[in-house]
């Protein structure tokens, strides 16, 4: 049976349109990961180098305690970033889904601070936490003299101003994640549930939230591929201080590629935190596949 030339001429059209996006694929991301892994196992400072040295700039780079201390702040950054930020979105979301007055705008406020840069993000709130002229400042200024907030030059709190202005920032787009899912919950469900006297935070937490599911796993791979390559903020806030107590791995990797010309154990640092990535898609990416499966056979 000889296809219609129309629908042959409509297949070669598509691949033509996606042919510079594949390129793109090929050559700028999986090239580029390629030639990061060749790099990570070679002794290159600060040009590319052929001396092979197998896994050392591995063992180089667990050894370096810079190295270590900024998983440990990128381990404390993603629970709390990741849990604050779910829990506050959804309730944004369950406020907003009671049809409140001014919806549209109350939405617009809360996503606003999503769409503005991290840089800019971290200077304001590096202004506002400053305690020579910020939120201590002002307070003191109103009276209170022994009021203390210096989180951002304390080492031990440093972290958390981080994760105060990235909540700040991320929380509304978990708000319209949450909200359109929300919004597409059937209301003969709570019709129901008010018919045999449910109480509706229980509705929430039996029904609601995991009809949700779909939407918490998407939140939760953007969150945390956000955490991942956390560095505009640090970069913008703290600089990696004070010391090196707000240090995370994008500023170790950007550090060690552009100031101490040692672009191999920045290489391995990079495909650590791309082994790192995958780890978080896979099990998603793979439930997705057989849910869509058994959809298929059903």
């Amino acid at each position: 049976m000889k296809s219609h030339p129309s629908r042959t001429l409509s297949t070669v059209l598509t691949w033509v349109a996606l042919l510079p996006m594949t390129v793109t694929v090929l050559v700028a991301y999986l090239g580029a990961v390629l030639w990061s892994l060749r790099v990570s196992l070679t002794n290159s400072r600060t040009f590319p180098s052929d001396e092979f040295v197998g896994l050392a700039q591995y063992e180089r780079l667990f050894a370096n305690d810079r190295w270590l201390l900024s998983l440990e702040n990128l381990a404390l950054y993603g629970v709390l970033f990741i849990a604050i930020c779910v829990i506050l979105g959804f309730l944004l979301a369950v406020f907003i889904d009671q049809k409140v007055r001014g919806e549209g705008l109350l939405r617009t406020i809360y996503l606003y601070p999503y769409a503005m840069s991290f840089v800019a993000t971290g200077l304001v709130w590096q202004w506002l936490l400053n305690p020579a002229n910020g939120i201590q400042q002002a307070v003191r200024q109103m009276g209170f003299q022994s009021f203390t907030f210096d989180w951002i030059i304390d080492q031990d709190m440093v972290m958390y101003t981080v994760v105060i202005a990235t909540v700040w920032q991320s929380s509304g787009l978990v708000m319209a994640l949450m909200l359109a899912g929300l919004r597409g919950i059937d209301e003969e469900i709570w019709k129901a549930a008010r018919i045999d006297g449910i109480p509706t935070w229980r509705v929430y937490v039996s029904v609601i939230v995991p009809m949700l599911g779909p939407s918490f796993a998407t939140v939760f791979v953007l969150l945390s591929t956000g955490v991942i390559k956390l560095f505009d903020a640090v970069a913008a806030m703290t600089q990696g201080g004070p010391g090196t107590a707000s240090e995370v791995p994008a500023k170790f990797i950007m550090d060690h590629l552009f100031g101490r010309a040692n672009i191999a154990l920045a290489s391995a640092g990079s495909m650590v935190l791309l082994v790192t990535v995958i780890g978080l898609l896979a099990p998603l990416l793979y439930v997705r596949a057989r849910n869509r499966r058994v959809q298929e056979q059903a």
